[in-house]
């Protein structure tokens, strides 16, 4: 099994030069988390919430790329609906040649409707503007010289788009998906997936179970690092630590719930088994569970971004699933 990171820096507003700490801090977390063996780090792209989340996930990759050499660098999401497709495109080959083939573009269509109203574009179209964008993407990628493509959001004719990407024919795409739709669309048309941290164990088993037939439907070889799962962590190493390690998961249940303006899993959480929440050898026990469901690849998700927690995990967590090969999954 694979371990990855998921998430990205956070700043404060209004603190002047000290914005840039959190950044700072997260750099380095993620260089910690290459010298002890994780694989990959997938970025959020996130607008308007006031919270400081990533809003340029490339450029900050871009960053990270040259502060690395090993770990692959991910985009979840970049939300298509709100970029221009061509300087997407040339963005994102631009980061794989950077990093010497690193780069794992995940993209999707976009839910929160606070973003969608900040760049005032109507949520009802966004898979619309997402299928239009990712075929620009696709032909910009894979055309032999220049291409044009005339379609309902977007014109473009006799372009090259530059540079071409390093890893061919493209970098990897992963898809961000949830429902029974979106993920059999991400195993017909050649996409990684992407699960998020708030599903339950059983609600994975059953997206990865569905992902996979599909893939069996299309011709498609299953690979356990096809699926790239998010999981919040918070490892603890006594039953003192349990109560608060509760209390921290509740806030980012709620906080995620109302930022996405969705329906949140009414599950107490004490028996919500969707994170890595507890002592090293229960950590093992739900890994061991997505494990035997066909997940490889787990994206951890900590509260805290904590060094001294990802060092811990890497210890005491990670050697019961050491082996594992590096290539990319494509």
């Amino acid at each position: 099994m694979r371990f990855g990171l998921f998430g990205g820096a956070r700043t404060g507003r209004g603190a002047g030069p000290s914005d840039s700490h959190g950044y700072q801090d997260f750099i380095e977390y993620v260089v910690e988390a290459e010298r002890l063996g994780f694989h990959g780090v997938f970025l959020v792209e996130h607008h308007f919430t006031g919270q400081g989340q990533v809003s340029a996930s490339m450029t900050l990759l871009a960053y990270l790329a040259a502060r690395t050499s090993r770990i692959r660098l991910g985009t979840a999401v970049v939300v298509l609906p709100w970029h221009n497709p061509v300087l997407v495109a040339e963005q994102a080959a631009t980061l794989d040649l950077l990093s010497g083939g690193r780069l794992d573009l995940g993209v999707g269509k976009g839910y929160r409707r606070a973003e969608f109203a900040g760049f005032c574009t109507p949520i009802e179209e966004a898979q619309e503007r997402f299928d239009e964008a990712i075929e620009v993407i696709r032909k910009a990628w894979t055309s032999e010289g220049r291409f044009s493509h005339r379609g309902r959001r977007w014109q473009f004719r006799d372009i090259v788009v530059e540079p071409e990407p390093l890893q061919r024919p493209h970098p990897p795409l992963w898809l961000a998906a949830g429902s029974e739709g979106s993920i059999r669309r991400a195993a017909r048309e050649g996409y990684n997936l992407l699960l998020d941290q708030i599903a339950s164990t059983d609600q994975i088993v059953e997206r990865v179970a569905l992902f996979r037939e599909e893939c069996a439907r299309a011709g498609r070889a299953y690979d356990p690092a096809m699926v790239g799962v998010a999981r919040g962590l918070q490892l603890i190493h006594s039953e003192a630590e349990r109560a608060a390690a509760y209390e921290t998961r509740a806030r980012v249940v709620e906080r995620i719930g109302d930022i996405a303006q969705g329906t949140r899993r009414d599950v107490p959480i004490e028996q919500d088994d969707a994170p890595l929440l507890g002592l090293p050898s229960e950590v093992v026990a739900r890994l061991r569970r997505l494990e035997a469901g066909g997940v490889g690849y787990v994206l951890l998700v900590d509260p805290n971004a904590s060094v001294a927690g990802l060092r811990a995990f890497a210890a005491e967590v990670m050697p019961a699933f050491a082996a594992g090969g590096a290539a990319a999954v494509r």
